[in-house]
């Protein structure tokens, strides 16, 4: 990759303390490291807290799009997430989301079941993700 990133990719280099690292996207820079009990600088968030904000945000905004689109009384929408390791290598991801606004119980139920269609949680979910991993110079 050239110097710059480019829209849509993200460069990920380390920085400073040992799991210091600066994420740069295509207009956006912060830290990422690991907390002070695994051996961090508590600089930013965690990896698996970043994917967690990932899905928090990309269920958001899903849910705005399409309340938007319904015009349904959505006065805010707060999604809270938690990464529990499992025991057996299954991870599992909590997810809790709150909609403050007018809404019938239909209607509730129904962004219930947009929150699982949000672009982030269908690829978690997906088992055919690909990862490629080459080395560069």
């Amino acid at each position: 990759m050239s110097a710059e990133v480019k829209e849509g990719c993200v460069r990920v280099e380390e920085k400073m303390a040992p799991y210091t690292n600066q994420v740069t996207t295509h207009r956006h820079r912060w830290l990422a490291d690991e907390p002070e009990s695994l051996g961090g600088a508590d600089e930013g968030p965690a990896p698996f807290e970043m994917v967690l904000a990932g899905l928090g945000a990309c269920t958001s905004m899903t849910l705005r799009m399409y309340a938007k689109r319904k015009e349904w009384p959505v006065d805010k929408i707060t999604v809270d997430l938690r990464h529990v390791r499992g025991d057996k290598g299954a991870d599992k991801f909590e997810r809790h989301i709150k909609i403050d606004g007018d809404l019938t119980d239909e209607q509730r139920q129904r962004l219930l079941e947009i929150a699982n269609k949000c672009p982030v949680h269908r690829t978690l979910l997906n088992a055919e993700l690909e990862i490629p991993t080459s080395l560069i110079d």
